[in-house]
């Protein structure tokens, strides 16, 4: 089992990280046609504190987007600003966005327009240690977003003959300083707007990964069914947008995203590469920036020829919807209603399982509400360990540490992650495995070999209805409270469903499956987590890792033990 636990984590990376990276000579989306742009764009730290190097990175783009064949490249320079707010420095410098209009082949007055963002100044300044200071050569960010669009853009101008809707590029300076370029632009020029009915914007979180479509616009319903149609290996939790919410950062798509329907790509890790002079191009990653292409490009077809969006107003919406992804299953979107149907479905079928179990006499209620009560304990002793990990890791770095923050700087921040994972998952297993010895060790010698395995199962099942109490309680709550339960939902979900096919079938193939599904959830979940996050809300990875374990290990003895259940 434990080889098939490897496995699967494997398989949930893999499968995020796909499909493999299109050398320079193909017709397709080619990540290395994208990595010579991003050579030449992080030769050098560009930030607003380089205006020269800044200009360098500028007129190249302006020369790129000429040689695709853009209908119009102007420049909009903004004087005199000033910024970051409140940090170590202040500088003053002028932003200069750079637009390109791409028009279809019989443009009219009501042309439509895909707006396509990224930001080609690198981080400026940063202090890392008490002592050093670092520059960005902004690699990744954003000179993935950069390079992706141009490639993005020249695979979509194969087909132009098919094109309802137009193309505007954008790349704004001084994002970097607080969307500056963008600010300036949405405040004097917000009739280059005017015609745009969606926009993508493009970021890099770090070098390595998937990209994550990790925010979309409010009323994303019609924005999320684009995408769902269109993207290939998508790669997305509506949580995040909810996440990110609460979280001190923005990107360019901020300024406008409550006028503008669109979406917002990053790859997320890893966070001691963000804004360091570790963002260079020896770091790049073409397997992260083909991600980016097999989710943009088709969406961008999509929009591009599609008459349904040669409104302006043909992706606004009122409706969110509810939409996570599954490794090799895929994405389920689900509109708030249908997400509601579905959480009392599972609820109601799992009180039922519950209540015909406990009558039946193969659970015992007393027991589950005292399991609940202790993998409740168990999760919350688990989240305070995270969090003491994180903090005695700062101490050991001289980090701040930040309580469920972002926390960079610590070289080993990813490393004590996984380590600590895996000490509690076997600390779970470990428990678990003496409960199940110390039941088997107290029936009759007489009746030992099938009293052992209804002993073993005995625990296993009140274990398993006892966590999935606790975890139907947690998704209700959360549902009440913020619309999004998925890390509760989808394992409780899972394990309901396999228990009632069981009773049904008699199979345990539906154990099996349960437990791959949960498996590949949980990593490619947790991992996103993590890598967001960062080691500072170690204690949520932690607590949400041990649930889903103290589900998992029950089913293994479920599917493992002979006797029936």
């Amino acid at each position: 089992m434990a080889v098939v636990v490897v496995l699967i984590g494997l398989v949930a990376y893999g499968w995020c990280s796909r499909p493999g990276v299109q050398d320079a000579t193909s017709s397709a989306f080619s990540a290395e046609r994208v990595v010579n742009d991003i050579e030449v764009i992080s030769r050098n730290h560009h930030s607003v504190a380089h205006p020269q190097e800044r200009a360098e990175v500028r007129d190249y783009l302006v020369s790129r987007l000429g040689e695709l064949g853009a209908d119009t490249v102007r420049l909009f320079e903004y004087k005199s600003l000033t910024g970051p707010e409140n940090k170590h420095v202040t500088y003053t410098f002028d932003a200069t966005n750079v637009l390109a209009t791409f028009a279809p082949e019989n443009p009219t007055e009501q042309t439509t327009y895909l707006l396509m963002v990224a930001h080609y100044d690198s981080r400026y300044s940063q202090p890392i240690a008490k002592s050093d200071t670092v520059w960005s050569y902004g690699a990744a960010d954003d000179g993935y977003g950069v390079g992706v669009i141009l490639e993005t853009v020249a695979q979509a101008l194969k087909y132009r003959a098919d094109w309802k809707q137009g193309v505007k590029v954008l790349f704004t300076d001084a994002e970097e300083v607080g969307m500056k370029g963008m600010k300036a632009m949405w405040e004097n020029n917000r009739e280059e707007f005017n015609d745009v009915g969606f926009m993508i914007n493009i970021e890099a979180r770090g070098p390595f990964g998937p990209a994550l479509l990790f925010e979309t616009s409010p009323g994303n319903d019609k924005v999320m069914e684009l995408y769902e149609s269109a993207a290939e290996y998508p790669f997305t939790y509506s949580l995040t947008t909810v996440v990110y919410g609460f979280m001190p950062n923005f990107t360019d798509f901020t300024i406008v995203k409550d006028e503008i329907p669109g979406m917002n790509f990053s790859t997320i890790a890893d966070i001691n590469h963000y804004h360091t002079d570790l963002d260079n191009f020896s770091n790049v990653n073409p397997r992260s920036i083909q991600h980016y292409g097999s989710q943009v490009v088709p969406v961008v077809h999509s929009y591009l020829t599609d008459e349904r969006y040669s409104s302006r107003d043909s992706l606004l919406s009122d409706a969110d919807t509810i939409n996570f992804t599954l490794p090799l299953i895929g994405l389920f979107n689900f509109t708030k209603g249908e997400y509601i149907v579905l959480n009392s479905v599972v609820l109601l079928l799992f009180v039922i399982a519950l209540v015909l179990e406990v009558l039946r006499g193969r659970v015992q209620l007393r027991k589950v509400l005292w399991g609940a009560l202790k993998a409740l304990l168990a999760a919350i002793a688990a989240l305070v360990a995270g969090e003491l990990v994180a903090f005695l890791s700062c101490c050991v770095t001289g980090v701040t540490f930040k309580p469920f923050g972002i926390v960079q700087g610590i070289p080993f921040d990813n490393a004590a992650m996984a380590v600590s994972v895996v000490v509690m998952v076997l600390l779970v297993v470990w428990v678990h495995i003496g409960q199940r010895r110390k039941a088997v060790n107290g029936t009759s010698n007489s009746l030992r070999k099938s009293a052992k395995s209804s002993a073993a199962l005995a625990v296993a099942a009140n274990k398993l209805y006892a966590v999935l109490l606790l975890m139907a309680l947690l998704s209700l709550l959360l549902l009440i409270s913020i619309n999004e339960n998925l890390m509760f939902f989808i394992p409780l979900t899972l394990a309901t469903f396999a228990v009632i096919l069981y009773r049904l079938t008699r199979l345990k193939l539906w154990f099996l499956l349960a437990i791959a599904l949960i498996l590949l959830h949980a990593f490619s979940f947790l991992y996103a987590l993590a890598m967001a996050l960062t080691i500072g809300a170690l204690g949520a990875v932690l607590m949400l890792a041990v649930l889903d374990v103290l589900v998992v290990v029950p089913l293994v003895d479920m599917y493992v033990t002979r006797k029936p259940f």
